[in-house]
Protein backbone atom coordinates (compact mmCIF):
# COMPACT_ATOMS: atom_id res chain seq x y z
CA UNK A 1 0.00 0.00 0.00
CA UNK A 2 1.24 3.42 -0.94
CA UNK A 3 0.26 6.67 0.83
CA UNK A 4 1.00 9.95 -0.96
CA UNK A 5 0.45 13.18 0.97
CA UNK A 6 0.80 16.52 -0.80
CA UNK A 7 0.12 20.07 0.26
CA UNK A 8 -1.31 23.06 -1.57
CA UNK A 9 -0.27 26.43 -0.13
CA UNK A 10 1.12 24.39 2.74
CA UNK A 11 4.32 22.56 3.60
CA UNK A 12 3.55 19.06 4.83
CA UNK A 13 5.61 18.47 7.95
CA UNK A 14 6.61 15.12 9.37
CA UNK A 15 4.17 15.54 12.25
CA UNK A 16 1.30 16.04 9.77
CA UNK A 17 2.41 13.01 7.78
CA UNK A 18 2.71 10.89 10.94
CA UNK A 19 -0.70 12.04 12.19
CA UNK A 20 -2.32 11.11 8.88
CA UNK A 21 -0.71 7.67 8.72
CA UNK A 22 -1.58 6.93 12.37
CA UNK A 23 -5.21 7.83 11.74
CA UNK A 24 -5.21 5.76 8.57
CA UNK A 25 -4.31 2.66 10.59
CA UNK A 26 -7.93 2.60 11.79
CA UNK A 27 -9.14 2.17 8.22
CA UNK A 28 -6.57 -0.55 7.53
CA UNK A 29 -7.86 -2.39 10.58
CA UNK A 30 -11.33 -2.64 8.97
CA UNK A 31 -10.22 -3.36 5.41
CA UNK A 32 -6.71 -4.41 4.45
CA UNK A 33 -7.08 -4.48 0.65
CA UNK A 34 -6.18 -0.82 0.12
CA UNK A 35 -3.96 -0.34 -2.92
CA UNK A 36 -3.22 3.38 -3.03
CA UNK A 37 -4.11 6.53 -1.09
CA UNK A 38 -3.55 10.06 -2.32
CA UNK A 39 -4.20 12.84 0.19
CA UNK A 40 -4.16 16.58 -0.42
CA UNK A 41 -3.91 19.00 2.49
CA UNK A 42 -4.56 22.65 1.70
CA UNK A 43 -5.27 26.04 3.25
CA UNK A 44 -7.93 28.41 1.93
CA UNK A 45 -7.92 31.66 3.91
CA UNK A 46 -8.99 30.56 7.41
CA UNK A 47 -10.21 27.08 6.51
CA UNK A 48 -8.06 24.01 6.28
CA UNK A 49 -9.10 21.34 3.81
CA UNK A 50 -8.18 17.67 3.72
CA UNK A 51 -9.20 15.41 0.85
CA UNK A 52 -8.25 11.87 -0.03
CA UNK A 53 -8.73 9.44 -2.89
CA UNK A 54 -8.41 5.81 -1.95
CA UNK A 55 -8.14 2.97 -4.47
CA UNK A 56 -9.25 -0.44 -3.31
CA UNK A 57 -9.99 -3.60 -5.28
CA UNK A 58 -12.43 -2.53 -8.00
CA UNK A 59 -13.49 0.76 -6.42
CA UNK A 60 -12.27 4.30 -5.84
CA UNK A 61 -13.40 6.13 -2.71
CA UNK A 62 -13.19 9.91 -2.28
CA UNK A 63 -13.82 12.12 0.74
CA UNK A 64 -13.07 15.69 1.73
CA UNK A 65 -13.52 17.81 4.82
CA UNK A 66 -13.06 21.45 5.71
CA UNK A 67 -12.44 22.70 9.24
CA UNK A 68 -10.73 25.60 10.99
CA UNK A 69 -8.00 23.28 12.25
CA UNK A 70 -6.04 20.95 9.96
CA UNK A 71 -5.90 18.09 12.45
CA UNK A 72 -9.66 18.17 13.01
CA UNK A 73 -10.12 18.19 9.21
CA UNK A 74 -7.99 15.05 9.02
CA UNK A 75 -10.07 13.45 11.80
CA UNK A 76 -13.32 14.22 9.97
CA UNK A 77 -11.82 12.94 6.70
CA UNK A 78 -10.87 9.64 8.33
CA UNK A 79 -14.38 9.28 9.77
CA UNK A 80 -15.86 9.72 6.29
CA UNK A 81 -13.43 7.29 4.67
CA UNK A 82 -13.98 4.76 7.44
CA UNK A 83 -17.73 4.90 6.89
CA UNK A 84 -17.32 4.39 3.14
CA UNK A 85 -14.92 1.47 3.65
CA UNK A 86 -17.26 -0.23 6.13
CA UNK A 87 -20.18 0.23 3.73
CA UNK A 88 -18.12 -1.26 0.88
CA UNK A 89 -17.02 -4.19 3.03
CA UNK A 90 -20.63 -4.86 4.07
CA UNK A 91 -21.65 -4.91 0.42
CA UNK A 92 -19.00 -7.47 -0.40
CA UNK A 93 -19.70 -9.72 2.58
CA UNK A 94 -23.48 -9.35 2.76
CA UNK A 95 -26.02 -12.10 3.30
CA UNK A 96 -26.53 -12.20 -0.44
CA UNK A 97 -22.90 -13.00 -1.04
CA UNK A 98 -23.49 -14.63 -4.41
CA UNK A 99 -25.17 -11.50 -5.76
CA UNK A 100 -22.51 -9.18 -4.36
CA UNK A 101 -19.68 -11.22 -5.85
CA UNK A 102 -21.48 -11.34 -9.19
CA UNK A 103 -21.42 -7.54 -9.41
CA UNK A 104 -17.77 -7.23 -8.41
CA UNK A 105 -16.62 -9.77 -10.98
CA UNK A 106 -18.36 -8.08 -13.92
Amino acid sequence: MQIDITGHQLDVTTSMRDYFTNKFERIKRHFDQVINVHAILSVEKLNHKAEATMHINGKTLFAESTQEDLYSAIDLLMDKLDKQVRRHKDKITSKHRGEALKYTIE
